[in-house]
Order: C-alpha cells, then structure tokens, then sequence
C-alpha cells in the first residue's frame, strides 16, 4: 500500500541514520550491557514467574532507557514519548515497531525499585570494574570538586523552613500526605560565588556576585589520566566540600597526588592525606588580611591548569546532558545523579575507545 511503511524502508532509515553518526548506536557497539545484568537482578530480586502475569520488561532494557533519560535529561512521560518517536532510540533499545514501549509509570517504578535498593552505586562500581579490566585504570593522581544540580525551588513560608532545618516535619503537612509527597525536605538553599565582569575602565569589581541555589550537590574525583569519574556522592547544595573530600577519593589511583580547590584546604584534610598515603596538591588559601604572594600565586596557578579538568566534567553534564533534579529525596537525586555519573563515563568510554581505534 502506498505510503505504508515496510521492512526495506525501515532499513533505509536506519542505514541513514548510521551515516549521519548515530552517537547511540556507537554507544550500543562499544558499551558491554550485558555487565549490568547481575547487578540488576540482585536489586530487583524479581519473582521466576511461576505464578503468571504479563512477564516484566528485560531489566537490561530498563537500564537503558534510564542511560537514554541521564543523556537527554529526558522525565518518564518525555522518555515514553521519544523511544515511540525517534527510530534511534527504539533501534538503541533493541525494539521494533510492533513491540511494546513501557509506559512513564513503569520507568518511575524500575527506577523506584533501584532507588529503595541503593543499586546505582553498585552499577557504577561494575561499570568501573569493566574501565579497570578494558585497560583504563584510575591513573595520574586524581582532581576533586562538587557542582550544584538545582531541583526545583520549594515555596515554604520561614516557620515551614525552621522546621525543615531542624528536621521536623511542619505541622501543617502532616494532615495534608499529598502536599507532603510534593515537598523536598532534603534539598537546601545556598549561595554561589561567581566572579564579577571587569568595570568599563578595566578595573576588577570590589565584590564577587552571589547566585542563590536550590538543590543538591554532586561531589566527584576524577583521574587525571582518563577523565573518567571515579568517587562520588550526593548531598544537599549546602553542603561544605571540604567534609566530602574523604568520600569521593578512589583509594585505587595509581598515583597519590590530589588536586582540588580551596575549599578543600584545611589542616583536618591536610592530616588526613597525609595519614593515608596521598599527596595534597590543593590550592593554597590567601592569607587572612595579606596579599598573597607571588610564588604562592603562581603555584596555584599551575595547580589551575590541571584542576580544570573537572570542570569540563561538570559542563558536559549541564549543558549537553541538561542535569536536573526533577524528583523529591536525597535518595531520588542520589539515582539521578549518580546516573548522570554513570553515563558520563560511559560516554567517555566511548571516546576513548574510538581514539584507540582510529590510531
């Protein structure tokens, strides 16, 4: 029939898709899906079916669509949406268009079932196994920072916020439960310091700029050889850094220099690299009430050129992969970020492999 779709025109499509560079199916060839499987199964602890029931979808399926979510900051109403519309998604899912698409529901359930079973750490943790085994070792010492991933903004009068704090429940919420679920009580509001444009005369502005913020924080080191995440952890935006300096350093770098910022600097840190066998490279605090000194500013200098390299980490997954909080939780925004995490270095994965090749 005229205009109806067949097996050849299908095929068509996909090949045009593959010349025009389908970053997906590039991921799909390079990433081993098959390593997460395990680690699935034990978070879902799902029944043999003995019993009947529509079987449930393939877990490593489930997976993906939550990978598909992390790069295109897509929620389960928009991840539902695309993998129907867009043949690259169905083709990186492995489905056909006869075959069934789950639903937004079912996304915010899998995704519930890995959240209650703290399973994003695990499949990071295997996924960095595979780096380690395919040859990319955490190596060249490893950079340390945090960056804010907003959620949105909660509208609580200050009563409802002195509670909040104190880590009460307001009293008006607790006959109201549909309120309650809407309402994040582990995110925080913090204050960002951003440097001020120059005057027109040249001259720098006598005060930084403060951006207030609402979310959480996303604490990560990473290797300095791969760029490749290595620690994480998830708090709320305000959080101090230098007390998650400890929590994020992968213990399995092949070299024991740190580098970070300033607020990272204390003698409590500082003890403790030393304690454990790391060499703290952080930059150095201006002293209180003095300038500071020339060979001090240039050592933070050098220090800057080699820290910078965790900020490209932090931009990919803010710009090209739009990080958002959307749910309500500490333990949501832990799966939520932490699979940004994952998914960043999947992807880098994939560059890495592609550089290998093409040499």
């Amino acid at each position: 029939m005229r205009g109806q779709a067949g097996f050849w025109d299908i095929d068509e499509r996909y090949a045009r898709l593959s010349e025009a560079g389908d970053p997906l199916e590039k991921l799909n060839a390079v990433v081993p899906w098959e390593v997460f499987r395990k680690p699935l199964a034990k978070a879902l602890k799902r029944s043999d079916g003995a019993k009947g029931g529509r079987p449930p979808y393939d877990a490593v399926l489930m997976f993906k669509i939550m990978v598909l979510q992390a790069l295109y900051s897509l929620s389960d109403d928009q991840a539902e949406f695309q993998i129907q519309d867009r043949l690259s998604f169905m083709r990186f899912l492995g489905l056909g268009l006869g075959d069934r698409v789950p639903d937004a529901k079912t996304i915010w359930l899998f995704r519930e079932h890995l959240t209650q079973a703290r399973a994003v750490e695990n499949l990071f943790a295997r996924f960095d196994k595979h780096l380690t085994r395919a040859g990319y070792l955490a190596m060249g010492g490893q950079i340390v920072d945090a960056t804010i991933v907003a959620a949105p903004k909660q509208r609580n009068t200050d009563a409802e916020k002195a509670d909040i704090k104190a880590g009460k429940i307001p009293d008006e919420w607790k006959d109201k439960p549909a309120k309650l679920r809407q309402k994040d009580r582990d995110a925080r509001w913090t204050v960002k310091f951003s440097k001020a444009k120059a005057a027109e005369d040249g001259k720098p502005q006598p005060r930084d700029i403060a951006i207030p913020a609402f979310g959480y924080k996303n604490h990560a080191s990473i290797d300095r050889r791969h760029g490749l995440i290595r620690g994480w952890n998830v708090t709320s935006a305000a959080a101090y850094d230098g007390a998650q300096l400890r929590n994020v350093l992968d213990k399995n770098n092949t070299s024991s220099t740190v580098w970070a910022d300033t607020a990272y600097r204390s003698k409590k840190n500082e003890e403790w690299l030393e304690k454990n066998g790391y060499v703290s490279d952080i930059h150095q605090k201006k002293p209180k009430g003095r300038p500071m000194s020339e060979a001090t500013s240039r050592a933070n200098g050098r220090r800057s050129k080699t820290r910078a390299f965790v900020e490209h980490v932090f931009a990919q997954q803010k710009s090209r992969m739009g990080l958002f909080v959307r749910t309500i939780g500490i333990a949501r925004a832990r799966t939520k970020i932490g699979m940004a995490n994952l998914a960043y270095n999947l992807t880098r994965f994939v560059w890495h492999e592609g550089r290998t090749a093409s040499a």
